[in-house]
């Protein structure tokens, strides 16, 4: 199926980073993890496209403003709301040189972007199907910093995201329960989930009520890349944790039943996914109105490409 994406998008690679994927009642919501924006495609009958670009500081204050990246990792609809969820990770530099001292350094490098560590929540307008101003979670009351001492999840703050660290992936809401998997840490093959309760605080803000419920499950190794729900369950997408191709799975996880521990006899793959080799990474999954699942792919191979600007995703039948 294609995604085709106007020039600025092209310009900016936001195709070939897509990271979060959502269906609503005309289209699809988009997000690459190198903007602070959310995309809008409509279903003309053949593919996905007449692209909306909004950026998320129209809407709620971003700490480090309008043009620096968001890494939006996750997206969900819920209650007239749409749902934006940053990495909230560190990133390690990439090495760009063949020079050994150049490339040392390099690694030894990790930033910290502020505007990755978010929870926004946005309503949408019912007859524009537009984001309108709403509220965010971020700064230092954001979702890592409530973990500054968590036994399990503290020593994973420091590093980045593709060294096992913090590194959050996917974003469900069930009424007022609104979960986060987590790509990492993996614990001895243990991946988490987060179990939050986001309340509005006033002045275009949302508080945490309660604490952090944990969730560990064992999905062999895995982390967990995107969360999609699933009749009254929750869809995990299931990848490595750290710069590795695969495998890749699709993992029904009954959350009627949800405990703190959930042991491998308790999860159903349902999938087993394509991956390509330094390409075709599955990044986001969405469960379309006629039951297939959609995914869409980080660092797509050049045969997804389109002509015309576009990117295909892939089509499942679970």
């Amino acid at each position: 199926m294609e995604l085709r994406f106007d020039p600025a998008s092209r310009e900016a690679r936001t195709h070939t980073n897509l990271s979060a994927l959502l269906q609503d009642e005309t289209g699809l919501w988009v997000a690459g993890d190198e903007t602070a924006t959310v995309e809008h495609l409509v279903w003309t009958g053949e593919r996905y496209a007449g692209q909306r670009t909004f950026f998320l500081d129209d809407y709620v204050r971003l700490p480090a403003g309008r043009e620096d990246e968001a890494d939006i990792e996750g997206l969900a609809l819920a209650d007239g709301h749409l749902w934006a969820v940053g990495s909230h990770s560190l990133k390690r530099r990439r090495v760009r040189s063949t020079d050994p001292a150049k490339a040392a350094r390099r690694l030894a490098a990790v930033v910290r972007e502020e505007n990755r560590f978010l929870l926004a929540r946005l309503p949408l307008d019912p007859v524009t199907n537009a984001p309108l101003p709403g509220s965010v979670l971020s700064g230092r009351d954001n979702v890592a910093a409530r973990l500054a001492d968590d036994p399990h999840l503290a020593p994973f703050l420091a590093l980045p995201g593709k060294d096992n660290g913090f590194d959050v992936e996917g974003v469900a809401v069930d009424g007022e329960r609104v979960y986060l998997g987590l790509r990492g840490p993996v614990l001895r093959g243990w991946a988490v989930v987060l179990e939050i309760r986001p309340v509005e605080a006033g002045g275009g803000r949302l508080r945490l009520d309660g604490p952090v419920r944990k969730h560990f499950l064992d999905l062999g190794g895995l982390g967990v890349r995107d969360i999609a729900p699933y009749d009254g369950d929750l869809l995990l997408l299931t990848g490595p944790s750290m710069s590795l191709d695969g495998p890749v799975r699709v993992v029904r996880w009954r959350t009627r039943h949800a405990g703190d521990l959930v042991p491998a006899d308790q999860l159903e793959t349902l999938a087993e996914l394509p991956y390509g080799v330094d390409c075709d990474h599955p990044e986001g999954l969405t469960v379309l109105r006629d039951g297939r699942l959609m995914v869409v792919y980080d660092s797509p191979s050049p045969a997804r490409i389109t002509p015309e600007g576009g990117v295909l995703a892939d089509l499942f039948t679970l």
